[in-house]
């Protein structure tokens, strides 16, 4: 992609000599531009961004590797894990934040520093403060274990819905394999995803620049400190009043409470509950909701003008959906993603399966073909053609990054690998040697990390050998009808997509969820076998989550200094300790709330809503993709959108080549795509607030007080994210019954427990 570029609206530049001389040093490219006040810099890429925001410098004497870190790790990776799965079977989905990780490990290591002696034995268990660098080991293995593993996904709906007890140690091997795969591919793309400044991964400032405030001296810290915590006071003791006491303020619509009787405005207006309507024009003071998806803070203003284009289009085209009646639209609620029949009732996908658990066509025809909502045939039109867009868009603009990926697929390549391959790979040291044009353009978190022994790529490579021998065993050992061929094309397929989706999400912040495009490929290479379709998209779609997060976790280590070998370990040990208890778990809560799991309607503390989605989704593409997504039948846009996804960035790469001051490289079109099925599900009425403080931060304070910007606007994202967070956590445990019953506030206006908050 084209480098994020300056607005012509911000006003002069002046002579970048103004810039004092640690600007100089540490590079990038950045302008000066005189306001009102005084001669400023604007942060205008990611280089620029990297380097002035968060700290470059680094203390070698800081260690990690300390009895307390480990202690501190396996404790939280245990609490995560454990809450993570808890989570999973909630009729309220939540999420356990890295940023709330991240601040309970900082007060629970400052507290083990400070009353643990640091005499005698003692020293080994408190060798001094808990620095920087500890505290990021606790978070990435902390965050690599609080994920409920797709993998128990599949087990579960085995002994739900097919009465299968799959044996234990398959599943633990099951888990393992899926898990580790996708670190093992994104591992050996380090050097295009992860190293180069341009790979900003926007969602990670936050963080990073708390970690920074944390842990730096000097009264331009101190301040920033001081900033952080009243902001995280101040919005923990503001949430309470959305989330429980004054529950309308999730989503305040004057067009629902003015008309709250009319389907109509709900549809447009509505947004305050869950698949309610699209959330036009209301206002969220509900933090949770504004950032719930990524912080406004972070997300540079380019990828948050493509993402405003998709949000309008989404809008519009949902209205025509629905009021145009394309599919049946008025036969099925506006917003849902379960499978219907034509009457509008939800259809059950068990009574059409046979006894060798696929599709019979004579028990389909007794039931009829399923039928989808008409907003999320469009979600899935619109991921296939944001998914095809990012293949070409990255093969247009960012060829030349692409190719370096690859670059050591050729024969002489392979050689020299071959013949410096070391058996004893965890002693390999992979020296890194460069040429003094690569060092002057090096990415200079990513120099500072040279000092460090590498995590070389034999660990990498050793770690997907493993885990692909596993999964070929795991496969037919517990008889998924997916055949090795099967495995082999959701690899590739995998491979693929990290490259591309790993390099947009790098970029741009925003990771795209490719399951119903994996799911569809799986669908037409194994028809009527739903099963099988579990697995491709399992170690498909899964794999390209893991590498993802794998990558997140390393440029967070790479922007704190945390030598590298220190993130694998804390990696490999977080995720193979978090699978084992999500996998204990998930049996524990199986055995018993079964009832319960396979209602329709769950409690409001227990709900199986999460595997029968993924169970139906199965059904659908897995054993009918031929009979809705194939050419000629009801559905067969969905499949058609990935070929007219390819042709889409063309014109807009043609136009900026013989055009260019039309500033077509501005766009992005994978993300204008995408987001065109975006409010699909969940509570929408956070859309314009959301907007609006993204284009405060990223365009108003950026470009008009941008030393501001640079000091302080990811520690003020960091303190809201990190304050809601935990108080969501105590609410969650205390009144939203994630321990046992819950308390709703008592009835009130501003409280209507009886239905929508907005008053339909």
């Amino acid at each position: 992609m084209a480098t994020l570029t300056s607005d012509p609206s911000r006003g002069s530049e002046k002579d970048i000599s103004s810039l004092d001389e640690k600007d100089k040093r540490i590079g990038g490219d950045v302008e000066a531009f005189s306001d009102t006040s005084s001669e400023t810099v604007v942060l205008n890429d990611e280089r620029a961004i990297a380097t002035h925001v968060i700290s470059v410098e680094d203390d070698p004497s800081l260690s990690p590797w300390t009895f307390r870190a480990f202690f501190v790790g396996i404790g939280l990776s245990a609490f995560g894990g454990v809450l993570a799965e808890i989570y999973y079977f909630k009729p309220q989905t939540v999420l356990v934040s890295t940023m709330f990780l991240a601040i309970i490990s900082y007060v629970i290591g400052v507290f083990l520093a400070t009353v643990i002696p640091r005499r005698g034995f003692f020293r080994y268990l408190n060798p001094g403060p808990f620095n920087k660098k500890e505290n990021v080991f606790v978070v990435i293995m902390a965050s690599a274990a609080a994920n409920s593993a797709l993998g128990t996904e599949v087990c579960l709906i085995f002994q739900l819905y097919y009465n299968i007890t799959p044996n234990p140690a398959a599943s633990i091997f099951l888990l393992f394999s899926s898990q580790l795969l996708g670190y093992g591919l994104g591992g050996m793309m380090r050097t295009i995803l992860l190293y180069p400044s341009r790979m900003l991964y926007p969602g990670t400032l936050p963080l990073v620049s708390m970690f920074d405030a944390f842990y730096q001296k000097g009264e331009a810290n101190h301040k920033k400190l001081k900033l952080f915590y009243w902001v995280f006071w101040a919005i923990f003791f503001w949430e309470m009043v959305p989330e429980w006491i004054f529950p309308l303020l999730t989503g305040f619509s004057v067009f629902c409470l003015a008309n709250p009787t009319s389907g109509n405005f709900t549809r447009i207006f509505g947004g305050s509950n869950g698949n309610e309507g699209l959330g036009l024009l209301s206002v969220c003071f509900d933090w949770q909701y504004i950032s719930g998806g990524v912080n406004p803070f972070a997300i540079p203003l380019k990828a948050q003008f493509s993402n405003l284009l998709g949000y309008l289009l989404c809008m519009v085209v949902f209205v025509i959906v629905w009021y145009r009646n394309i599919w049946q639209a008025q036969n099925f609620p506006f917003l849902s993603q379960t499978l219907f029949y034509e009457n509008g009732t939800v259809y059950d996908q068990l009574l059409i399966l046979n006894d060798q658990y696929e599709v019979d066509p004579t028990l389909l025809a007794e039931q009829g073909l399923p039928y989808y909502a008409s907003t999320w045939v469009v979600q899935l039109l619109a991921t296939n053609l944001g998914l095809a867009a990012t293949f070409t868009h990255l093969l247009l603009w960012n060829r030349e990054d692409l190719r370096g990926a690859w670059s050591w697929m050729n024969i002489t390549s392979i050689r020299r690998i071959w013949a410096e391959f070391d058996w004893r790979f965890w002693k390999a040291s992979g020296e890194r040697k460069f040429t003094p044009e690569e060092e002057a353009n090096m990415d200079p978190h990513y120099k500072e990390m040279l000092k460090y022994p590498d995590a070389p790529n034999s660990w990498y490579f050793v770690t997907l050998v493993i885990s692909f021998i596993i999964a070929l065993v795991v496969i037919y050992k517990t008889n998924s009808t997916l055949p090795w061929w099967g495995f082999v094309i959701a690899l590739l397929l995998a491979t693929l997509s990290i490259l591309f989706f790993g390099a947009l999400y790098a970029i741009t912040g925003f990771g795209f969820i490719i399951q119903p495009f994996v799911q569809m490929i799986g669908g037409f290479l194994h028809p009527r076998k739903p099963m099988a379709n579990m697995y491709f998209v399992l170690y498909s779609y899964n794999s390209v989550t893991q590498a993802q997060l794998l990558l997140r976790d390393l440029k967070i280590a790479q922007y704190t200094k945390l030598p590298p070998r220190a993130a694998f370990t804390a990696q490999i040990i977080g995720t193979l300790f978090g699978s084992v208890l999500n996998f204990i778990l998930m049996n524990s809560i199986i055995n018993n709330q079964r009832p319960i799991l396979l209602s329709v309607e769950g409690t409001n503390i227990w709900s199986g809503q999460q595997p029968q989605q993924y169970n139906s989704q199965a059904i659908a593409w897995g054993g009918l993709s031929h009979e809705l997504f194939a050419i000629g039948k009801r559905y067969d846009w969905v499949a058609w959108a990935y070929v007219v996804g390819l042709v889409v960035p063309v014109p807009f790469w043609l136009v900026h080549r013989y055009f260019p001051k039309l500033r077509m490289d501005y766009l992005y079109t994978p993300v204008i795509c995408y987001f065109i099925g975006w409010l699909c599900v969940g509570i929408n009425s956070s859309i314009l607030s959301y907007f609006c403080i993204a284009w405060l931060s990223q365009w108003y304070l950026r470009t008009r007080y941008p030393r501001w910007f640079a000091k302080y606007n990811y520690i003020l994202g960091a303190a809201l994210d990190g304050g809601t967070q935990v108080m969501v956590f105590i609410l969650s445990f205390s009144v939203f019954g994630a321990a046992g019953t819950s308390h709703l506030f008592p009835q009130w206006w501003g409280a209507n427990q009886g239905g929508n908050y907005d008053r339909k």
